[in-house]
């Protein structure tokens, strides 16, 4: 589950609103991390990853593609990691082409929303023209709609954290952010600067009882809950309980502070790219050959399509690629 969760916390997870706006395209919540359930009892919701990663509507898109096309698509794109065109994917090729995946998302993601605040095209977009852009309707609302909760987020908190990570993100504090910072804002994950707001966010996120730790059962409710009271839980839960206890907690106290939490989401020279390579290289190498054939990959195609690689399905609904 390390692998799941650490490809989840590390992305960009866009929810719809329930609460009414003027400008629903401008949402506060698409930078959040905990709106969807990633686990629907004990089965591995996909479509989390598939959403999360594609925005509904290239998610919707992918979804019209026929299995036959988004084969065919996937063997095409096969034959753009093997490098060396030997006929077979090694660990170095496809960490090289989850790196390339990760890298255009971002830079797809960061121009998209460049473009929309900064329509004049100057050099840096200002705070007050992003909160009015994102968070511009809240001006028209009372104060009990400023503090409803949505997914158990009031759009006030998410106004103040957005201000908070944009202070931190602004490092020559003239509270303006150039593209580089603006990326950082937008990206905290990828920016060594911002990795103690990852840490901050993550342990609010999860710290239901506002105590500024995480307990063993805020721990596992963040990745299951079950369906049923009496329900039990699955085996990779019992583990994850385990791994709290013996990994996680390393003082011991039942609860994983703030460098307990950072040990566990950015542990010191964990390279995502070569995880999540060697995690797929791993579940389709059939013959433990330690590298990949056109048909090896096409046999878990689910596998392919679902994770990074494909970015998230996203590369097979690239009609220009093809």
């Amino acid at each position: 589950m390390d692998f799941v969760w650490l490809t989840l916390m590390f992305g960009l997870v866009v929810a719809a609103s329930a609460i009414p706006k003027p400008d629903d395209k401008h949402n506060p919540l698409e930078h959040d991390s905990a709106h969807k359930s990633h686990f629907d009892g004990e089965e591995h919701n996909t479509q989390y990853d598939h959403e999360a990663f594609l925005g509904e509507d290239e998610a919707k898109q992918f979804d019209t593609l026929s299995p036959e096309e988004s084969k065919r698509r996937l063997g095409l794109i096969v034959d753009k990691i093997d490098d060396d065109k030997d006929g077979f994917i090694n660990l170095s090729e496809l960490k090289k082409w989850i790196q390339f995946t990760q890298r255009r998302y971002i830079d797809e993601d960061v121009g998209r929303m460049w473009k929309q605040h900064n329509t004049l095209n100057e050099s840096s977009i200002h705070w007050e023209v992003y909160r009015h852009n994102v968070y511009g309707f809240l001006d028209e609302l009372d104060p009990e709609e400023l503090d409803r909760e949505e997914h158990g987020i009031s759009y006030k908190r998410m106004l103040a954290r957005d201000r908070r990570r944009w202070g931190v993100a602004d490092q020559d504090n003239d509270d303006k952010l150039t593209r580089e910072e603006f990326t950082a804002f937008l990206h905290p994950e990828d920016h060594p600067t911002m990795r103690d707001i990852v840490i901050i966010e993550t342990i609010e996120d999860i710290d239901k009882d506002k105590d500024g730790k995480v307990s063993v059962e805020e721990y596992i409710g963040d990745m299951y809950r079950s369906s049923e009271p009496d329900d039990q839980e699955p085996d990779w839960v019992i583990q994850e309980r385990d791994s709290f206890a013996q990994h996680r907690d390393i003082d011991g106290d039942g609860f994983l502070d703030k460098e307990e939490v950072r040990a566990w989401i950015v542990p010191k020279d964990f390279d995502h790219a070569e995880s999540e390579a060697r995690h797929l290289l791993f579940e389709a190498d059939e013959n433990e050959d330690e590298k990949l054939t056109k048909e090896e990959v096409l046999d878990k195609y689910d596998l392919f399509v679902g994770s990074q690689a494909t970015d998230f399905g996203e590369a097979l609904a690239r009609h220009d690629e093809f």
